[in-house]
């Protein structure tokens, strides 16, 4: 309990928790997957004895429903799991990651963890640019990770190695000729939503005045860099959406009376439909602008190989697994991109139909929309200080709500709502926004 009370020690657990989440691929292609497993159970195991020291402070009743139904239904699908064995590993990584975002939802308050976020954020980005100009400017070649992926054998890979296996591909100088960085976490969509992330932090900061302005101009610089080098289309699309996001709060926030506020509200979910509409109907235009082909970089295919497996078993799925395991069936040969076995559905929608069904894909998305509807109130409703008395509105308040918008969005062209830092802000935001009276004074 002390070390819980010590400032460093609290802000040390959760930037490395963050810092893990976000850039996992940092730790296995440095220390190898036995070492990221050791620092993951470290991790795991401070969250549960953070939760037991502290259990006067929750309970189980508190917690979302939706959270412990989707969590029940994913347990119990290893009673009908084709793949139970996989199911198991998967259960163990999904129950960790939830245990993880319980544990800082119940022991940090939103400014600590606004504050780690920010913390996190720079190591991450900062780190990313930093390697990406030592590998062009030093090493001017492309780099494999040190410590190969399970089942990869470097010196039986072919003459054109695939792009996908590369930690860098040495693209920092040929980002204005379709050039992307991949940063430390080795992939450019991943770095891409970090970047976005580092967006939403670093200018809620800012608005805030939480940092020195210098440095946090400098910091949002710095994500703008990497989300425009790293080049991703779906978190474009997501930086739009957290912009739109904001305009309708800040509308809404004006509003003065009752009447005003439903006004608006009803305004703007007319314009936000018609703006899906819209960009439905147009697709194709909207791909062009953004530099994406029509099948989405073979997403599709992906798609619709997934989406005909799901249609096996529509009811309650195949089973949990969390990320793919390439070594059972049917993921041994379910979909590949650019000559590489991808591990998830590139769409966590499609994903949680395909394990959990139908059932799964209902209880899944009330967990999201339950989620989503609180973070909206918690930005848009004047917070009271004391009884009868109006409260300021705060540039913090936006962050459940913004996170949890960029995650959607990312959700319809990558399957991470599921896993790592999606699943873990998921269940941080779902159980925070649902039990304020947790907040730690």
């Amino acid at each position: 309990m002390r070390i819980l009370e010590l400032s460093r020690a609290r802000t040390a657990f959760l930037v490395l928790t963050l810092f893990t989440l976000m850039a996992g691929d940092a730790w296995r292609y440095t220390i190898g997957w036995t070492g990221f497993a050791i620092v993951v159970g470290l991790l795991a195991v401070a969250s549960i004895v953070m939760l037991i020291v502290q259990r006067a402070r929750w309970n189980l009743g508190g917690l979302p429903y939706p959270l412990i139904a989707f969590l029940v239904l994913a347990t119990l699908s290893l009673v009908w799991s084709f793949y139970p064995g996989a199911t198991a590993l998967g259960l163990a990584a999904t129950w960790f990651t939830v245990i993880g975002g319980f544990a800082v939802a119940v022991t940090f308050s939103w400014a600590e963890i606004l504050r780690g976020l920010g913390l996190a954020l720079r190591f991450v980005l900062g780190m990313s640019l930093l390697f990406e100009f030592v590998v062009a400017a030093v090493l001017r070649r492309p780099v494999l990770p040190p410590v190969p992926e399970p089942g990869i054998d470097y010196a039986n890979l072919p003459d054109k190695i695939p792009p996908m296996l590369y930690w860098s591909r040495n693209e920092l100088f040929q980002v204005f000729d379709d050039g992307k960085i991949q940063g430390i976490v080795g992939n450019s969509t991943l770095l891409s939503f970090v970047a976005l992330l580092g967006i939403i932090v670093f200018g809620i900061q800012l608005a805030g005045g939480e940092v020195r302005r210098r440095w946090g101009f400098f910091w949002l610089a710095t994500a703008v860099v990497n989300l425009a080098f790293s080049r991703s289309a779906t978190n474009i699309l997501g930086l739009v959406a957290v912009l739109a996001v904001v305009a309708a709060v800040l509308l809404v926030r004006r509003a003065a009376t009752p009447r005003a506020v439903v006004l608006t509200s009803v305004s703007l979910i007319v314009v936000a439909v018609g703006a899906l509409v819209g960009g439905l109907v147009f697709r194709a235009q909207v791909l062009g602008l953004l530099g994406k082909s029509s099948d989405l970089t073979n997403r599709t295919q992906i798609w619709q190989d997934v989406s005909a497996l799901a249609q096996e078993r529509p009811v309650f799925g195949w089973g949990w697994v969390s990320y793919w395991v390439p070594w059972v069936k049917p993921f041994d040969d379910l979909a590949k991109n650019n000559g590489i076995r991808q591990l998830h559905a590139h769409n966590a929608w499609i994903d949680v139909w395909f394990q959990l069904g139908i059932i799964g894909l209902i209880v899944f998305g009330a967990l999201v929309v339950s989620t989503l509807s609180r973070s909206w109130l918690f930005a848009v409703d004047r917070p009271q200080v004391l009884p009868g008395t109006p409260g300021v509105f705060t540039a913090a308040s936006l962050l459940p709500l913004l996170l949890l918008v960029a995650l959607i969005v990312q959700s319809f062209a990558e399957s991470r709502l599921l896993v790592e830092y999606g699943l873990f802000t998921l269940a941080l935001l779902a159980v925070k926004t649902k039990r304020p009276e947790w907040e730690p004074r």
